[in-house]
């Protein structure tokens, strides 16, 4: 199976390396160093069709993405939260315990957290969108909340001093 690589380079967010195969997109990196050779970069395949549709979504021209996911880790219970993240509409924003709730274990939620921690397509899976009950923001990314910070203002949200403004 091909392997497919891409990257998009975000003023804000530095770079994002874009993972693909054959079928479908694997892994999203964002303001990482770049940890694959030029010569192996790819701009082709799944991984150049997900890094236009993230161009459209940082001009503000995209709310959803189309794009086949091919994730090839994850628990079970990993992957029904991040099915549920997929859930979360965009300009909007879930708490944990709200997503412990809807994949029916509402006393989950530090698991929850682990499971948008481990997300490998974090934007496409919109992890972001997760905020604390108080509607503040929470870690994201290995702790990088402009990160966070940033995405929720692309897609409209307020943020101010850590809080989301619902």
């Amino acid at each position: 199976m091909n392997k497919y690589y891409s990257v998009l380079v975000h003023e804000m967010l530095g770079n994002i390396v874009i993972h693909s195969n054959d079928k479908g997109v694997t892994a999203l990196s964002i303001g990482e160093e770049l940890v694959i050779e030029k010569d192996e970069i790819k701009n082709q395949g799944w991984a150049l069709t997900a890094k236009q549709q993230l161009e459209e979504y940082f001009k503000g021209e995209r709310q959803t993405f189309n794009l086949p996911l091919c994730i090839e880790k994850g628990t079970l219970f990993q992957r029904e939260v991040w099915n549920t993240l997929s859930k979360i509409p965009y300009g909007s924003v879930w708490s944990y315990s709200d997503i412990a709730a809807e994949v029916q274990r509402p006393k989950a939620v530090r698991a929850v957290g682990g499971a948008n921690r481990a997300n490998p397509l974090p934007i496409i899976i919109p992890c972001h969108r997760v905020i604390g009950k108080d509607a503040s923001l929470t870690g994201y990314a290995g702790n990088k909340i402009h990160q966070k910070e940033l995405l929720l203002t692309v897609e409209g949200l307020t943020v101010q001093n850590g809080t989301v403004k619902i």
